[in-house]
């Protein structure tokens, strides 16, 4: 199953003249995220990835989609967890940066959210200053984290780290 994320007109300015962005929201080891839907290609259903011999852990392996082989960053590896079990419900959410594309390996994939910046506010500097956290904002009772995209597909050093 695919999910194509189509490019969006303008949504309309709010009373501030801030516009809201669009925002895909997705969840791993029982935590919301989210990332701009200009970042993210498309979604995928998960069938399992090649493994890569000498790939980092948290990289799940390779796999291809529409003629692409791209590699899959499992994020409960990434962020410090363990492997869940794999169920109907896991995508593969595609994201771009520069000419990198990479496939984000997530529990499940929950919706498309339209949020102003201004909703978005800095992450405790006990998480935020070194980690995968841009910024936090709540929906209705949930809060969703707003994540670096570069750091968590390794473009960006994360603490000194790659």
């Amino acid at each position: 199953m695919t999910t194509e994320l189509a490019p969006y007109a303008d949504l309309g300015a709010s009373e501030s003249g801030e516009h809201p962005v669009l925002y895909v929201v997705f969840s791993a080891s029982g935590s919301d995220y989210a990332l701009p839907a200009e970042t993210v290609l498309q979604m995928e259903s998960f069938g399992g990835a090649t493994a890569v011999p000498g790939a980092p852990p948290f990289v799940a392996g390779v796999v291809q989609i529409r003629g692409r082989v791209l590699p899959v960053v499992d994020l409960r590896l990434r962020f410090g967890g363990t492997p869940g079990e794999r169920v109907l419900d896991n995508r593969i959410v595609v994201g771009q940066l520069g000419e990198r594309v990479v496939g984000l390996l997530v529990d499940s994939a929950r919706e498309v959210v339209r949020l102003r910046r201004s909703d978005w506010k800095a992450p405790p500097a006990l998480v935020g200053s070194a980690g995968f956290v841009r910024g936090v904002a709540q929906i209705g009772t949930r809060l969703v984290m707003l994540l670096d995209f570069a750091k968590v597909i390794g473009e960006e050093q994360l603490d000194g780290v790659v």
